[in-house]
């Protein structure tokens, strides 16, 4: 990391995180982009990985629970609460993330069974949950850089908007997962 300045008295020095933010950003959507797109399904043929997208349903449930914490520690100004169940909830996404990368990168994508009105429910709450989940993970990552860098009035400017939109995309994933699981094979 790089030390951009002394924060205080302590020597407390605040760590820059936009080029690992960024990278990872970019790195991450671009794998997901990678996995639909440009799919390496040989040889890992002989395994089952039929588990995975119950697992990501899992994880993504798990975050929303621990951001739901993470939101209520803070509320009773319990930093080091709150700070640990962002880490719960990040750890669970990341878990997250490497499942569904593993998943896609193997597997065909399954199709939505269901027709009608259903269907359209289903399939507005699919684009929004993927447009929101590109747009989650620099925001998580510049969110958790300033919540450790402990520049609050930052942290605060841009958690007003991350928190909604990561509990949004960790609720449509179980949304999604549950809708859709009757039509894997």
């Amino acid at each position: 990391m790089v030390y951009l300045r002394c924060q205080n008295k302590k020597d407390v020095m605040v760590r820059n995180y936009k080029p690992v933010t960024w990278a990872l950003a970019l790195g991450i959507n671009g794998l997901i982009v990678l996995a639909f797109f440009f799919p390496f399904k040989e040889g890992i043929k002989e395994y089952d990985l039929s588990f995975l997208p119950l697992l990501n349903a899992i994880m993504n449930g798990a975050t929303f629970i621990f951001l739901l914490l993470a939101l209520v520690a803070i509320k009773q100004n319990k930093i080091t609460r709150h700070r640990n169940f962002i880490f719960a909830a990040f750890s669970c996404t990341s878990i997250f993330l490497l499942s569904y990368l593993l998943y896609h990168f193997t597997t065909p994508s399954t199709k939505f069974g269901g027709d009608g009105v259903i269907s359209y429910i289903y399939y507005f709450i699919l684009i929004t949950h993927i447009i929101l989940a590109i747009i989650t993970v620099p925001l998580a990552l510049i969110s958790i850089g300033r919540g450790l860098n402990m520049e609050v009035s930052l942290h605060k400017k841009i958690t007003r908007y991350t928190m909604p939109v990561w509990l949004y995309v960790s609720l449509t994933g179980v949304i999604v997962y549950l809708m859709i699981a009757p039509y894997y094979k």
